[in-house]
């Protein structure tokens, strides 16, 4: 694949607690240099960097992240600052605790809440695979496809693992053909991002791929 096409698909993500402004603002830089399709930054720099980038990439923040057991009402009021502050999407963690009590009703009324706090900006679902059972993750392919969001999300990076090739292809398997794929956590290569993408995934939520792009470049090729 194209260097420039797979650089399309990346949300390129700084999230670490001790990020500061000056790491963020180049994480900005890089997003908008290399055509990402956006980054993925803390909610307390949303405005700041929607208004450092004035519109140059998307900017992209996490709610409810990165353990998904805040309330409804926290993570739908948390979704609405984002995109007051001008956030172009939302990434949201699951209630994964509500996932092992099968409490599915629940989890569809969250999702189409945070979504409508959303409007029309792009709302992505993590489920953290790596904590979840395969008949989990099928049960959440078809309640993300209910629930009026825009992707369903491997992984925060946060937890005992990312994505994984088995579980973007069983995503693709089972989601409904409007949804689509966000592979996260641990694409260190850029053959990782390659394969991501060939298996369903339309967005790669790393901070290496850009990295390992700018040190070819450093190399001279």
């Amino acid at each position: 694949m194209e260097l420039n096409k797979l650089l399309s698909h990346v949300d390129h993500t700084l999230l670490t607690q001790t990020a500061t402004w000056a790491e963020i603002r180049q994480i900005c830089d890089d997003g908008a240099k290399y055509g990402c399709a956006s980054v993925c930054i803390p909610a307390s720099y949303v405005r700041q960097a929607a208004e450092y980038l004035q519109g140059k990439c998307a900017v992209c923040t996490v709610i409810g992240f990165p353990n998904g057991y805040s309330t409804t009402e926290t993570k739908v009021f948390e979704a609405a600052d984002a995109v007051k502050n001008g956030a172009d999407e939302v990434d949201m963690v699951i209630n994964i605790g509500w996932a092992k009590d099968g409490r599915w009703d629940e989890m569809l009324d969250e999702i189409r809440r945070i979504k409508a706090a959303c409007g029309d900006k792009i709302l992505k679902v993590i489920i953290e695979t790596c904590l979840l059972t395969d008949e989990e993750k099928i049960k959440l392919c078809q309640i993300v496809s209910k629930s009026g969001a825009d992707y369903i999300k491997t992984s925060t990076g946060f937890s005992t693992a990312g994505a994984t090739r088995e579980d973007v292809a069983l995503f693709a398997a089972h989601v409904e053909s409007h949804l689509k794929i966000k592979a996260a956590g641990g694409i260190a290569s850029l053959q990782d991002a390659e394969d991501f993408l060939a298996l369903g995934a339309d967005r790669l939520g790393t901070s290496r791929i850009v990295k390992l792009v700018k040190g070819q470049e450093a190399q001279g090729y």
